[in-house]
């Protein structure tokens, strides 16, 4: 089902860029992200009891008074114990990836059946936002914000560390990790997934971490199960006690 499903999705993962990003806060980030909540707490997963404004103030808490890069993870802690998913999907769900983020989208909204970070609730609220505080004041900059790589305590790559965490530590049965096998180094220690999802999944609670490497329809293959930096997470898997498979997959 996998491999059918991935023929007919793969040239839509390719015309689709990453989204774009933006030099400032995103503009009317409250509105937006407090929409996404209601939405999940009415549409998404009826039936959850979350308060939105509550975890709205302890986000702009975390983040509003802070330089731009002097926001930790665990600036974060008491948004999250208000968001705390109380609900969890059934397991052999689980869903990671690594770039390969415009596919996985398309293939979870095709088949809806797995279950990844952004469909959690702290996922669904700030999936593709910007944000940064203001030295000097309170409130965001709609400004300017640092990139990413730029600082270790970035407030958006704190915020999606804290989420990443939280999502692997609760995984189980056969979980599959997403690869893009038509880059180089598919698979990095340096990535979300590499240096904080991976260490979060317990081989206790997850029966196979089965690998999916996907490659365009061009042919244009530059890692595989046996190639590449995909060994080097196998022997991760290896040396950790996991059991695991690994498809390439077919054209």
């Amino acid at each position: 089902v996998f491999v059918s499903s991935v023929k007919g999705l793969i040239v839509l993962w390719l015309c689709a860029g990453e989204p774009g990003t933006q030099s400032g806060t995103t503009p009317n980030i409250k509105e937006i992200a407090m929409g996404r909540c209601y939405d999940y707490v009415t549409r998404v997963k009826p039936g959850l009891r979350y308060d939105c404004e509550d975890i709205w103030r302890r986000f702009e808490e975390a983040v509003g008074r802070q330089a731009p890069c002097n926001v930790t993870v665990e600036d974060y802690g008491r948004m999250f114990y208000a968001m705390a998913q109380t609900w969890a999907p059934p397991c052999g769900r689980f869903l990671f990836w690594s770039k390969t983020k415009t596919f996985v989208q398309t293939l979870v909204a095709a088949l809806r059946h797995f279950w990844t970070l952004e469909d959690t609730l702290a996922g669904f609220m700030f999936n593709d936002l910007l944000w940064c505080g203001r030295e000097d004041e309170a409130g965001f900059d709609f400004g300017s914000c640092p990139g990413w790589s730029a600082c270790q305590h970035h407030p958006v790559y704190s915020l999606w560390r804290r989420a990443s965490q939280k999502f692997a530590e609760s995984a189980c049965g056969n979980v599959t990790v997403l690869l893009n096998g038509s880059v180089a180094q598919a698979f990095s220690r340096n990535s979300m997934f590499g240096s904080v999802e991976l260490d979060g999944l317990d081989p206790c609670r997850v029966n196979y971490v089965n690998i999916k490497v996907v490659s365009d329809q061009e042919g244009a293959s530059r890692e595989s199960c046996g190639r590449g930096s995909v060994v080097d997470l196998i022997q991760i898997l290896r040396s950790r006690g996991f059991r695991w498979t690994c498809a390439d997959s077919s054209r």
